[in-house]
């Protein structure tokens, strides 16, 4: 516990006052048995191939979010006016060097990515109310923007008169320059008839189908075609890909710190890229912060458990105890799922969704016809089937074949159904085998998707 501190305003101590951050001795690396205690909370008996969705959270990090608690609920008071902003600021901190930010200011912890959604298309919204941008202005999306953005867009901005402009992506993909092709003609579709580009959303790392844009290379050519502002959805980005914001070039950039991080959930970062423009950003939730600016309005947005946002220090120790840090954790993990996705497609007579080199640590796996996931339900019920009966946790994503694609196929039909895995430390070989026999045990017994019933 840290010594008693002076009371101190807590804005002072957000805006970057006080900040010294402890050097503690360097731990030796973390062994496989101490990596499975940390994970000994994970139910018995099931297969979690499903990092990408929730994350996972290590027993060492528990404990020390449930010492926030209580020190929290031990003194109220305190714990507001001495310690809670400075904390916060630490995590910022950590934060901010991890992705290279300029400045402490540039970064925001807030609830997760849905919030930092809702932060940017508001302040968009309110650009098109007020007339500063013109109605039927567009915004640019890809079409497996996240269920959460699409909703956001909808609510801030196409009811303020902004028009919306998808970008259908190709999946199976299999480069970067199929990705690009694409949106340099979603970009053209909105600024026909002399309108302009407001917003451009780039997913940094595509949910379902899960691919890696080359989030770079688009922010570039927004810059080139006169796009105002771009935000990239990187919710699953920080832990599992390379994240250099500066490099990125983006004006919003968010990412979860509860998915690939160790956090306990929930808790992203927003990174706003410091402009003339960063005092009109609020958080959506308004307290008596409000108008001290968006990192300091979102440290503190009324009573609630800060616990998530304080551990981020901790976090890093855990990740330090790893050969390699936060790099080593994401190239071993990307290459073990590749591996454990190449032997899949073997297993199954199938493909990968997307090269290696466009994976993160997930892959796309395509799934035997003969399962027949001819519909989003099917996919919804062989999922639930493997959960309930063999004991997998792994998402199942059904692929609408457009007009004039070119369709993966196997020996027996158009490939339509995929099985998104993850590769997170506490995996092993097992899990993954569990499912290539649970898909071969289904198909020996002649099951198909039209004979599972929802449960």
């Amino acid at each position: 516990m840290d010594p008693p501190a002076e009371t101190e305003d807590p804005r002072a101590a957000a805006n970057g006052e006080n900040n010294h951050v402890s050097k503690k001795p360097k731990l030796s690396f973390i062994t496989e048995p101490e990596i499975r205690q940390e994970f000994a909370h994970h139910k018995p008996g099931i297969a979690r191939i499903n990092n990408g969705s929730f994350g996972s959270c290590p027993a060492s990090i528990i404990a020390a979010q449930k010492r926030w608690q209580l020190r929290f609920l031990q003194q109220p008071d305190d714990f507001f006016f001495n310690h809670l902003q400075r904390k916060i600021l630490h995590s910022r901190t950590i934060v901010k060097d991890l992705i290279n930010a300029d400045h402490v200011d540039e970064v925001s912890i807030v609830d997760n990515a849905t919030t930092a959604a809702a932060i940017v298309l508001q302040h968009v919204g309110w650009a098109f109310a007020d007339g500063r941008f013109q109605k039927g202005d567009a915004v640019v999306m890809l079409h497996c923007a996240f269920q959460a953005v699409k909703k956001s867009i909808e609510a801030y901005v196409t009811r303020a008169g902004g028009s919306v402009i998808v970008v259908h992506l190709p999946f199976p993909v299999n480069s970067n320059e199929e990705i690009i092709a694409e949106f340099r003609k979603g970009l053209a579709r909105g600024k026909a008839n002399g309108k302009k580009v407001r917003l451009a959303i780039i997913d940094h790392i595509t949910s379902m189908p899960c691919v890696v844009i080359p989030a770079r290379e688009l922010v570039k050519i927004c810059r080139e075609e006169g796009v105002e502002r771009v935000f990239v959805d990187a919710a699953h980005a920080i832990g599992s890909i390379p994240v250099d914001v500066k490099e990125i070039g983006a004006d919003f950039y968010v990412s979860n710190l509860h998915k690939w991080f160790f956090c306990p959930p929930s808790v992203a970062f927003l990174y706003c890229r410091k402009s003339p423009l960063s005092p009109d950003l609020h958080h959506p939730v308004v307290s008596h912060e409000y108008g001290n600016g968006l990192a300091i309005e979102s440290a503190w947005i009324g009573t609630r458990d800060y616990s998530s946002q304080l551990v981020v220090p901790d976090v890093l120790e855990f990740i330090n105890r790893f050969e390699g840090g936060l790099e080593g954790i994401r190239k071993r993990n990307h290459d073990a799922v590749v591996e454990m996705g190449e032997m899949l497609a073997k297993a199954w007579g199938t493909n990968l969704g997307s090269p290696p080199e466009m994976c993160p640590s997930m892959v796309m796996i395509g799934l035997p016809s003969r399962m027949g996931v001819l519909s989003d339900d099917d996919a919804l019920k062989l999922r639930t089937h493997l959960r309930d009966h063999f004991g997998l946790e792994v998402p199942i994503h059904f692929q609408m074949p457009r007009d004039g694609e070119i369709r993966a196929a196997d020996g027996d039909g158009c490939i339509t159904g995929y099985a998104r895995i993850s590769h997170q430390v506490y995996n092993t070989l097992d899990d993954y085998v569990r499912l290539r026999d649970a898909i071969n045990q289904l198909l020996s017994d002649g099951v198909a998707c039209k004979m599972l019933q929802r449960e």
